[in-house]
């Protein structure tokens, strides 16, 4: 399917502010930026660079005043999901040095606390896909999903301990249970089609098989409509914008999905 992505952000600013933005999808394995546009209001100079996770980061000085940033981005994804059931677990010394460090504990998965949650979560389970599989449907059953819960990232242990959380906070749960197995997971945020509220979205990612799958504890059924624009450890990772000095909030913010005729 092909889907227009765009984000528009406003922010007013006091004083010069320097940004790092990440609102540009870029093309992989599973999705091909056809056309893309970026707009920033005032035209201030801007470097891009990729990050060590291969995100493309924007760096500019907001200048004191109106501000605002308007991506748009066609961009074409696969119908459904890629799954694979029974997908082995790779033992350690078989995986890809890339992704090594998605085994550690991070600043928002503290793996090393859930290694007796997930060996319960996942009993009599085939090692690999079908492990992580239950991970997301325990997530799905225990942890309540509540949008506009929290408005800051917290980590895997408080969002065990409250039992609910944003997209993003079911993501970390997630990914400390999987590390906690010894399989790599990432955070990936960027859009879903038919997302309800309709905002930015975070789900994770777990490498099994060989290959990187797509996992969200906050829908159900085998669906498509991802666009990721972002990957790293965890929320710290992949914020779309990171401001510094007085903090400012975006006074709007507009994430918009529409599909488009194929």
């Amino acid at each position: 399917m092909w889907l227009r992505v765009g984000c528009e952000l406003t922010f007013d600013i006091e004083v010069a502010t320097p940004f790092i933005l990440m609102l540009r999808p870029r093309s992989g394995a599973q999705q091909w930026v056809q056309r893309d546009e970026y707009k920033i209001t005032p035209n201030v100079p801007i470097i891009e660079y990729t990050d060590d996770y291969g995100n493309l980061c924007q760096r500019l000085i907001a200048p004191p005043g109106h501000f605002s940033v308007h991506t748009k981005a066609d961009v074409k994804i696969e119908d459904y999901v890629k799954v694979c059931p029974e997908a082995p677990f790779i033992e350690i010394q078989n995986l890809p040095s890339s992704v090594l460090s998605y085994l550690l504990p991070s600043r928002y998965c503290e793996s090393d606390r859930f290694n007796d949650l997930a060996i319960s979560i996942t009993a009599n389970q085939i090692p690999g896909y079908d492990q992580v599989a239950a991970i997301e449907t325990w997530l799905r059953n225990t942890i309540s999903f509540i949008p506009g819960s929290s408005d800051f990232p917290i980590s895997a242990v408080e969002v065990n301990l409250r039992q609910m959380g944003v997209c993003r906070d079911l993501a970390h749960l997630g990914i400390a249970l999987c590390r906690s197995l010894s399989i790599p997971a990432r955070m990936v945020v960027g859009y879903l089609h038919h997302l309800n509220p309709m905002d930015m979205h975070a789900w994770f990612e777990a490498y099994v098989g060989e290959s990187w799958y797509t996992f969200d504890a906050t829908q159900t059924g085998v669906k498509g409509g991802y666009v990721a624009i972002g990957y790293g450890h965890d929320a710290a990772d992949v914020a779309v914008f990171n401001q510094f000095g007085p903090a400012v909030y975006p006074i709007n913010q507009k994430v918009t999905v529409k599909r488009l005729k194929d």
